[in-house]
């Protein structure tokens, strides 16, 4: 079977010849005397093709045409008219018709106008559902991709998470003193505005702010006194190590901004560069807050954990000094019970 195609023409003789040429070549062929009876077919029968004649009694073929679009947009519609002007064909094209066949007509030429509208209607189909399938499977190959890739990030943190909690047990600090300011850093982060992105990219670099401190001698890392002149200068370098080692991955794009800036100084008295103000980046001066949280709030060797009212009275204290006034604002702003959530840790 070639096709089903709907013969809509008020006069019988007309219709009977298209259908008698057109089942003669394999095609199944509907007839209707008028717009309402085509409508019916249409409802009740798959076209592939309808052939409407313009004018019909009571609604017209134009009508009808519209309908045709409406409720299937796949059937192709060739118009038949005894108008030969182009007002009428362009009206016809308008409102979705292939082409149009004038009366009086031959019907060899009819059959070959059917024969390459359904022949190109074909490829358009074959070209939808084509398109339809790649569309499917670039979806199905995309969730496959952002699957393997969440699992792919998912192991890279974990990995990270492993490497820096040797990192701080190498400085024997208890808890993961690195997780606990990455937390802390999206917290502040959040409230200060930032975006989501952005959050993500300080979690990053405050989980990693230490990680050039693998380049430090255990003699000078673990020293238990104070470190003289020439340790301190090794020391100073860690930030600039860390920067080199994270700067090349492309996964750790801004993160290694705020190892390489996480001891400078709102004064500009910090290091490795003594910047100061703004032109220190808004991450590093996030992170020189929380960093101080976690120290006062943790236990050292020398001392127990201090309180968190001493945190904020330091804080205070070092306004506009060490740290960035509008951030101390926000960093105050911030509940105690906030701080306990984000590092799972009373303080």
């Amino acid at each position: 079977m070639k096709g089903n195609i709907l013969i809509a023409d008020d006069e019988d003789m007309i219709r009977e010849l298209i259908n008698i040429t057109l089942s003669k070549e394999g095609f199944t062929c509907f007839q209707a005397a008028s717009a309402e009876e085509g409508l019916e077919i249409i409802k009740n029968q798959k076209l592939d093709l309808a052939l409407l004649d313009i004018m019909m009694p009571g609604r017209s073929g134009i009508d009808l045409l519209k309908d045709i679009k409406q409720t299937t947009p796949d059937t192709t519609v060739l118009m038949i008219t005894a108008m030969n002007d182009m007002d009428t064909a362009l009206s016809c094209i308008h409102n979705g018709a292939e082409d149009y066949i004038t009366k009086p007509f031959n019907l060899d030429r009819v059959l070959l106008t059917v024969k390459n509208t359904l022949e190109k209607r074909r490829l358009i189909m074959e070209n939808k559902e084509h398109q339809a399938n790649l569309e499917q499977k670039v979806r199905q190959q995309t969730e496959v991709i952002r699957t393997v890739m969440g699992e792919i990030n998912l192991a890279y943190e974990h990995t990270l998470v492993a490497l820096i909690r040797a990192l701080d047990a190498r400085e024997k600090e208890v808890g993961s003193h690195s997780e606990r300011v990455m937390a802390y850093s999206r917290l502040l982060a959040e409230k200060a505005g930032l975006s989501q992105e952005e959050c993500v990219i300080i979690g990053k670099g405050a989980l990693l702010h230490d990680i050039g401190k693998i380049g430090v001698s255990d003699n000078i890392l673990l020293k238990p006194g104070k470190l003289d002149e020439a340790e301190w200068e090794v020391m100073r370098q860690h930030p600039s190590i860390g920067f080199e080692i994270l700067s090349g991955i492309r996964y750790f794009a801004g993160a290694a901004d705020l190892v390489l800036c996480h001891h400078e100084r709102y004064d500009g008295d910090g290091y490795p560069h003594g910047m100061k103000g703004e032109a220190i980046p808004v991450c590093a001066r996030i992170f020189a807050l929380v960093d101080t949280l976690d120290a006062m709030t943790s236990d050292r060797p020398y001392r127990k954990a201090l309180t968190f009212q001493a945190v904020l009275d330091e804080v205070v204290r070092c306004s506009g000094q060490q740290f960035d006034p509008r951030l101390v604002d926000i960093f105050l702003s911030i509940q105690k019970e906030s701080w306990e959530a984000a590092a799972g840790k009373r303080l």
